[in-house]
């Protein structure tokens, strides 16, 4: 006999959704993030922008050169993730893990549908334009460009990159999801400013909060948000802060991008929060354990960070509608 967890991995893999009294069990099986409720009323339509899934590797095996292993989270433990938190939408984003690989983002994209789901890929110099042109038609809006290697900035190899990605994405209705810093991002700030295509920060644009909004590097940032010439997730405050788990520090650099131009802010949780940092004696192969967050209390300081309802729900459904073509 099927266990509760197995019937319900089963009824999303056959593309079943999970409403009420299902909706419910599956949060209870799977949503385990969730520890605490969430006080705000979490507005219809609102989306997650930032997450990832990890399906079953011996149908989705990782890239051999990663720089970790992540736990499984499949799509199911998603969607269950998605209701506990009253969330409608979510954008699931490739990790580092699986390379330029997105089989595992495209089959999360068609398990939760074009209703909830978009994605943003990862591509290399030898994806055709074919596999571009299937990714578009799955649900992929954006592709993620890495502007770091190794923690070594190259300011002309990171410009060339931004160039091809710019090539690479054509006509097509994409983006570009930059993974950086602010020492990265600010000597390219004319170039990012000047690209015919949006250009999306990740958690925080890299911004340290213990630093505070005057640091070297978030003036550009802001300046970039101000005149819409980019976007930023308000995602990943443990990345930007180690005083959990509420974060205060990360408040000023939150209401700073505010301040500039909340039309170009949407949020992220990056569930499942997965530990990518390196740590002593573990191998890139060894289970690098998912660092441990509470994702409601995550999304209710969003709260702190925005106090106006109509901000904060423009930040969780109004913006991503338009830069995901909900």
């Amino acid at each position: 006999m099927l266990s509760r967890r197995q019937t319900l991995a089963l009824a999303v893999v056959n593309g079943l959704a999970l409403t009420d009294k299902t909706a419910r069990a599956a949060a209870e099986a799977h949503a385990q993030t969730v520890k605490t409720p969430v006080t705000f009323q979490v507005p219809p339509g609102a989306c997650d922008c930032h997450v990832h899934v990890i399906p079953d590797p011996a149908k989705f095996p990782f890239w051999d050169g990663r720089a970790y292993t992540p736990p499984v989270d499949p799509p199911d433990s998603l969607l269950a993730l998605q209701h506990a938190l009253k969330l409608d939408r979510v954008v699931i984003v490739t990790p580092s893990v699986y390379g330029t690989d997105n089989a595992a983002t495209l089959d999360g994209l068609r398990l939760l549908g074009p209703h909830r789901a978009r994605g943003v890929a990862v591509i290399g110099p030898g994806t055709s334009t074919a596999e571009l042109d299937a990714l578009v038609k799955a649900g992929i809006r954006g592709i993620r460009v890495n502007l770091e290697q190794a923690g070594v900035f190259d300011p002309a190899a990171s410009a060339s990159a931004l160039e091809s990605a710019v090539q690479q994405i054509g006509q097509r209705p994409w983006h570009l999801q930059v993974y950086s810093r602010l020492s990265v991002i600010a000597p390219l700030k004319q170039q990012l400013s000047a690209l015919p295509v949006p250009v999306v920060f990740d958690h925080f644009a890299g911004a340290q909060a213990a630093r505070g909004p005057d640091q070297p590097g978030f003036g550009d940032v802001l300046d970039l948000v101000r005149g819409g010439k980019a976007w930023v997730k308000l995602s990943g405050a443990y990345r930007a802060s180690d005083r959990a788990p509420d974060y205060p520090d990360v408040v000023p650099l939150a209401r700073a991008l505010v301040a500039a131009n909340p039309e170009r802010l949407v949020w992220g949780s990056d569930w499942p929060h997965p530990d990518s940092t390196p740590r002593p004696g573990r191998k890139p192969t060894d289970l690098a354990p998912a660092q441990d967050v509470d994702d409601g209390r995550l999304l209710d300081l969003l709260a702190a960070w925005v106090p106006e309802r109509a901000t904060r729900d423009r930040i969780l459904v109004d913006n991503p509608k338009q830069l995901y073509d909900f």
